[in-house]
Formats: C-alpha cells, structure tokens, sequence
C-alpha cells in the first residue's frame, strides 16, 4: 500500500493544506456546536485533525469524524446517571488535555506515515483510533449500569465508575466500537480489508491496557485519566506495529 507525498516546505505530506485547513475549521466549529469538546478541546481537535488529513489523506479524516460520532454518543447516552455517580464528563466537551491524550498517538502515527511512506504506521495509526474508541465507549456506556462491576486485576466486586472496574455490558460494547472504527477505516480505503485484524485485536488488546493501569496506577492516584488514556493508545499503536511486521 504506497503512500503518495508531494513536499510541503522539504517534508513530504500526501495530501493538500488548503483543503485540509477548510475541512479542520468546519469539523471543529461542528464539534463545538455539540458541546463535544470544550474550546480548549476545540483547538487541539482541530491540531489532531489537521495533522491527520495532511498526513494521511480524506480517509484518516472521515474515521476521524466516526470515532467523534462512537464517543459522542456513548457519552450522551445515561448522563443523568452518569452525573449521580458523579462520572459524567462536563457540558462543555472534552478538554485540550482529553482530547490529546486520546488522539495524540494517532496523529503522531499518521505523521510519521506521510513522512516515512510506510503503511505500518498507518495500521498504527487505526488501531490508536481504534482504542481510543474502544475505551471511551466501554466506560461511557458500562456506567450506565446498575449494581457493580468487577475490578479487572482482582475480580472483586466493586461500584461502577470504579477505575479498574470491567462489566460484560461495556467490554462489549468497546470491542464492537472497535471493530466498527477498524471496518471505517478500510471502507474508506484506508487500510485493505486483509488488514482489518490488527488494528481491530490491538484497539481491543489497547482497551485492557487502559483497565489495568486503571486499576493499578489511576485508584492509587500515580496517574491520572489522560496519562492512562495517552499510555493505552500507545500501547494499542505498539501493538499493532509488532503484528503489521510480524
């Protein structure tokens, strides 16, 4: 799978700046008008999404939008509950720090693809896209349970919204959001179809990541939720790398 570049000021990026300026300032001031994220998170989105059409093309930026989508509803879905368990996230969207620990790895990914010409980091840089997916919308929708849920390094029983704490409910729900993020991306022709496995295993791999630091450095306050986040996506593109070249 080529990667086709043009040189932008002596680094090769495939894709144009104009257009992708255009499409970053609509899909931040759309992003903003939902109260996805805050106007801090408005403008490291906007960075986020910037890098990702410039690097790696309109593909990148429409599983961008999909994953936007995935968590955005995932985290208006049961907010009074979430409110009463005090968990919910704020009115005003995902903050500049959120919002990079989230889509920082990816974006890295996709630079380090238009630059290098290699499809690895494009694999890399779904299956970050994938965990960031994954995770968001198992926790989101796992707190709208009821009862308790089970601490993933124990399996003791504790209260939801517990960090560390694993249901059926939301761990399905992250490895469907993970799947249907890797399937966007090779309908938009992204990555090819034979393809999907990796970014799809390395969200989900990506996803228990973030529950065990979760529930060994996030409880005992070592981390706090963006770090863990930030590590996970990592681990997710880590991952996928080692399988891409496997």
């Amino acid at each position: 799978m080529a990667i086709h570049t043009l040189a932008i000021v002596g680094v090769p990026f495939p894709h144009g700046i104009w257009t992708a300026a255009a499409v970053t300032l609509l899909f931040a001031v759309l992003a903003r008008l939902v109260r996805g994220v805050s106007p801090s998170g408005t403008a490291a989105g906007a960075v986020a999404c910037f890098v990702l059409y410039v690097s790696a093309g309109p593909g990148a930026f429409a599983v961008l939008v999909l994953v936007f989508v995935l968590t955005w509803l995932a985290t208006r879905f049961g907010y009074w509950r979430k409110q009463k368990l005090g968990t919910a996230e704020s009115r005003e969207g995902r903050t500049a720090s959120q919002v990079l620990a989230n889509l920082g790895i990816a974006a890295a990914c996709a630079t380090l693809a238009g630059v290098t010409g290699k499809a690895a980091f494009l694999v890399a840089m779904a299956a970050a896209l994938c965990e960031a997916a994954a995770d968001t919308v198992s926790s989101e929708l796992g707190q709208t349970q009821t009862g308790y849920v089970h601490l993933i390094t124990t399996w003791e029983t504790v209260p939801v919204g517990t960090d560390g704490g694993i249901s059926g409910t939301g761990t399905g729900a992250g490895v469907l959001a993970s799947i249907i993020v890797s399937s966007g991306c090779a309908l938009v022709g992204l990555l090819p179809r034979r393809e999907l496995l990796i970014p799809t295993l390395a969200g989900i791999l990506g996803m228990i990541v973030d529950s065990y630091l979760g529930a060994l450095f996030e409880r005992r306050k070592l981390l706090n939720n963006n770090w863990v986040n930030f590590f996970s996506t990592m681990a997710a593109a880590g991952i996928a790398l080692l399988l891409a070249r496997a």
